[in-house]
């Protein structure tokens, strides 16, 4: 059993670093510290109106209506018809900033290129995108984190996601019943948790360089649009991706890598660090505590013998130790 579980990890290991992540995942601290875009800290404290933080995208009708809450800028030289090299979003919350820049890159696309077409394919994403090639382990560490491996991890394994629908399920009856309908949809409070939640783990368990580059790879792919500003009618008017959707998507990143920067102080977590269930159920507490600052709700609370907890917690061991195992036995 052993041998076949190594012989996965290390089949795994030379595809998975050409096909960055499909998609991103993706209460008990009454106080959070962050740090705004000055450096300064700000107490996060769960009282406050709602949306401090984070964005729920079935809260804006449309583009305009987001425009009235973050900033959107356009970099470059668009003059001409040109495309801007860049877009900057920006969002100011209860004294806190949050800045998220999209440029030009790699995105899942090249990489699934790359897997398919050999191995000149391989070495000009390599040149095009050398922070993958650098990263390739993370970058395993965190596919396999955000995928449930039923094959690795037995039936029940939980991944990102899973932690973003518990989230949601565990909203107290008396808030929900205040929450509209759409809110509670996979477009509303699922897909802020899912962000959130995931980039906080990534963050904190590798960096939020890395957190970032995922991010970017899969928006890229997403709706390359999201660059240039020009987006079609049919875009402006998709229910299912809509360039609202995006843009609140990376706001929410961005204030997932504060939070798991900010969790990754706290609790002193390193590279070597056990995830007991103890310590992923207080992460994930606080994780739920700020979305009670941000979108002033309630939940409950997760427990040392909840089976996700425990799932999760022997999954992240054996992520973060065993791989390391096999890509030290193949240098």
């Amino acid at each position: 059993m052993a041998i076949t579980r190594s012989k996965y990890f290390k089949r795994l290991f030379q595809w998975a670093v050409l096909f960055v992540l499909g998609s991103l995942f993706s209460a008990c601290s009454n106080s959070l510290a962050f740090h705004n875009a000055g450096g300064d800290s700000a107490a996060v404290d769960s009282v406050g109106p709602p949306s401090m933080g984070g964005l729920i995208s079935t809260r804006f009708k449309d583009l305009d209506a987001l425009k009235r809450v973050i900033s959107i800028e356009f970099l470059g030289d668009t003059a001409g018809g040109k495309d801007s090299k860049a877009v900057r979003l920006t969002q100011h919350s209860n004294g806190i900033t949050v800045v998220s820049e999209l440029e030009k890159g790699v995105d899942e696309d090249d990489f699934r290129h790359a897997r398919d077409n050999g191995f000149w394919a391989k070495v000009a994403l390599a040149f095009a995108s050398p922070y993958a090639l650098a990263h390739r382990k993370d970058i395993m560490r965190v596919f396999i984190l955000s995928r449930r491996k039923h094959d690795i991890y037995g039936p029940g394994d939980i991944a990102f996601y899973d932690f973003a629908e518990l989230m949601t399920q565990g909203i107290r009856k008396e808030d929900r019943l205040t929450i509209p309908p759409q809110e509670l949809t996979e477009k509303g409070y699922l897909n802020t948790f899912n962000h959130i939640t995931a980039q906080a783990f990534v963050t904190t368990l590798f960096s939020e360089e890395l957190a970032e580059y995922v991010a970017e790879v899969h928006e890229r792919h997403n709706m390359p649009e999201l660059i240039s500003g020009k987006f079609t009618n049919e875009q402006l008017l998709s229910e299912e991706n809509n360039p609202v959707d995006n843009y609140v998507d990376m706001i929410n990143n961005e204030w997932g890598q504060l939070l798991g920067k900010t969790l990754k102080e706290k609790y002193g977590i390193g590279s070597d660090t056990e995830w007991t269930p103890q310590l992923l159920a207080d992460y994930l507490n606080d994780v739920q505590a700020y979305y009670t600052w941000a979108f002033q709700i309630s939940f409950q609370p997760f427990d040392t013998e909840d089976e996700a907890v425990v799932r999760f917690s022997s999954k992240l061991n054996a992520v973060l130790g065993e791989v390391n195992a096999v890509q030290a036995g193949d240098n």
